[in-house]
């Protein structure tokens, strides 16, 4: 016979197995969206490589058009081999560099002009606005007659180029600073120097390098112009020679070579950005 107790305690335990407890949901993952997905963009590309290659190889586009990716690739390897590329590319770095570097300072330059009285800006920006408007087809004939057929023209029109968007960006980085920052020099009366190394600079240094970004994209499409005329050497005189004998596939490899150049040059400036704008809250390193 069962005792009085255990019937009571049999009583009072619940029928049926006995409950279980959901396991607690898996933490979300930290990692932020779309960073596991970035090969995602080069989907496009290839789909646009895949169906060109097949296009050429069914004949829907004549290679006297446009030569097969695989043709452009056998050439590649074939201008690498020679040396013809990488000679190619040695000099149209050396282009870009001295006018990049001749550019960039003046563009600075004029912009600290511009930027820190009214009567500096009355005398460079109205140039300036002037001179940006000129298309560089139009500048050719003009720098032929003044410097020549050697490298002074071609240095001077990427400089030219690279000059217009560091002088905006840097003089719009000047007007946006903020006021208080310059009344705060005055009270710890700092120097013109020192008010210009310390706030002036620092406040506008965002917008510079934006400027610096576009400035090196244009400076590319300068030389792309400047190579086109005169030349006996770089990626644009190499175009120009393969124009001449219908040579579609150098004329893609040079093309494919300055827009490999133009992303690795942004590269470098966003590297450089990430790291100069560290301080910045709410800045989002990459």
């Amino acid at each position: 016979m069962s005792s009085p107790a255990l019937e009571v305690q049999a009583a009072r335990e619940p029928a049926g197995p006995p409950a279980t407890h959901d396991p607690p949901p898996h933490p979300r993952s930290s990692r932020a969206p779309g960073r596991g997905g970035a090969w995602r963009r080069w989907l496009s590309p290839l789909a646009v490589v895949v169906i060109w290659q097949i296009a050429s190889a069914t004949g829907l586009l004549p290679e006297r058009l446009l030569a097969a990716p695989t043709t452009v690739a056998a050439t590649t390897l074939d201008l690498v081999a020679d040396g013809t590329l990488p000679n190619a590319i040695a000099v149209s770095l050396q282009r870009v560099a001295a006018g990049f570097v001749l550019g960039g300072l003046s563009g600075v330059l004029l912009a600290l002009v511009a930027g820190l009285s009214r009567a500096g800006e009355n005398a460079v920006d109205p140039l300036m606005q002037m001179l940006r408007a000129l298309p560089f087809f139009g500048l050719i004939p003009l720098f032929i007659l003044w410097f020549g057929i050697g490298e002074t023209p071609k240095i001077t029109l990427v400089a030219l180029a690279v000059s217009f968007p560091l002088y905006l960006n840097t003089f719009a980085g000047i007007r946006g600073v903020d006021g208080k920052l310059a009344e705060l020099a005055r009270t710890l009366k700092l120097s013109r120097a020192a008010l210009v190394r310390h706030i002036v600079l620092p406040g506008a240094l965002p917008q510079t390098l934006v400027g610096l970004r576009q400035s090196l994209g244009v400076a590319w499409l300068a030389l792309i112009v400047a190579e086109q005329v005169n030349a006996d050497a770089g990626l644009g005189y190499m175009i120009n020679d393969a124009r001449e004998f219908l040579r579609t596939d150098v004329i893609v490899v040079g093309l494919l070579v300055y827009s490999a150049l133009g992303l690795l040059t942004d590269a470098v400036v966003r590297l450089l950005e990430r790291r100069a704008l560290s301080w910045r809250r709410g800045f989002l390193s990459e």
